[in-house]
């Protein structure tokens, strides 16, 4: 089963506000699962923040929205934090920012900063006693490597010490959040800025009005002209930046600087005059 999220900036409901999106994103979910049958579907698997597709921070009582319809009909909640926790989104997991408890959470990379792969699930405790009843089919020879698991407790550990979630939150609030609505006001192209914490996007258009994206959907060759030339401008004054579709992300690590920040901003700041040759409003 599939179904449409959340997007305000692109939505697919003819949302004209956020409250309005979440509700008619729920709605959707609904109707789809009525459509297939509750009964055919064990889980509802979705990003807390959605990553590499947008840094699509879902309206406030989304989530909790999810909950209730999961809830509703006897449906385990997963929510996938391997892009969006351990600090990433300011939150040890996005998902507490709205205070949602799903039944599974993923992660990975985050837990430990990439030194050692490792992933995990955090199982709740309602799924946790099915277990013991029958025994749980893990703890095969690949899994509960010693030395990832060190990694994950010694990067937990400083985590806690160097306050690296709260200053991945405050990096948000005071210095991306901010700045980000500083470039979009200086510079057309820039249709759209959202995120959470170090997680964020910079969505590029042609037009305000229309949003027409600055390259087309999965563009090449010479449709991706002008992304790649922003992407260069950027690579020429030392900031090599992450380019999906008609968006950047900006995404520093969690234990960056606010001077750090605000040195590569200035560099997008130049570079997104690139993108604003292309504008067409």
């Amino acid at each position: 089963m599939k179904f449409w999220g959340p997007y305000p900036y692109r939505s697919a409901f003819h949302s004209s506000n956020a409250q309005e999106e979440c509700q008619r994103a729920l709605q959707h979910l609904e109707e789809v699962l009525m459509v297939e049958g509750p009964h055919t579907v064990a889980m509802i698997g979705l990003e807390s923040v959605v990553g590499t597709n947008g840094i699509l921070v879902p309206p406030d009582g989304y989530l909790k929205g999810v909950r209730e319809i999961c809830d509703r009909y006897g449906i385990v909640m997963m929510c996938d934090e391997v892009m969006a926790g351990f600090g990433r989104c300011g939150e040890w997991f996005a998902v507490n920012k709205w205070d949602v408890t799903p039944d599974l959470i993923c992660f990975a990379k985050g837990v430990n900063s990439g030194y050692v792969p490792l992933g995990g699930v955090v199982i709740s405790q309602k799924i946790a006693d099915s277990f013991k009843d029958r025994v749980y089919p893990g703890g095969l020879t690949y899994s509960g490597h010693p030395l990832a698991c060190a990694a994950a407790v010694a990067s937990i550990n400083i985590f806690k010490e160097e306050k690296i979630v709260e200053n991945a939150r405050s990096l948000g609030t005071d210095v991306i959040g901010p700045e980000l609505e500083k470039l979009k006001a200086k510079h057309p192209s820039i249709g759209d800025v959202r995120g959470l914490g170090v997680f964020w996007a910079i969505e590029l258009v042609r037009n305000r009005e229309t949003r027409k994206p600055l390259v087309p959907f999965n563009a090449g060759g010479a449709d991706a002209k002008p992304m790649v030339d922003f992407a260069n401008a950027c690579k020429a004054k030392g900031l090599w930046p992450f380019v999906h579709f008609n968006r950047t992300h900006v995404a520093p690590p969690c234990n960056a600087s606010a001077d750090e920040l605000r040195e590569g901003i200035a560099i997008l700041d130049e570079a997104l005059s690139v993108a604003d040759s292309y504008y067409e409003g």
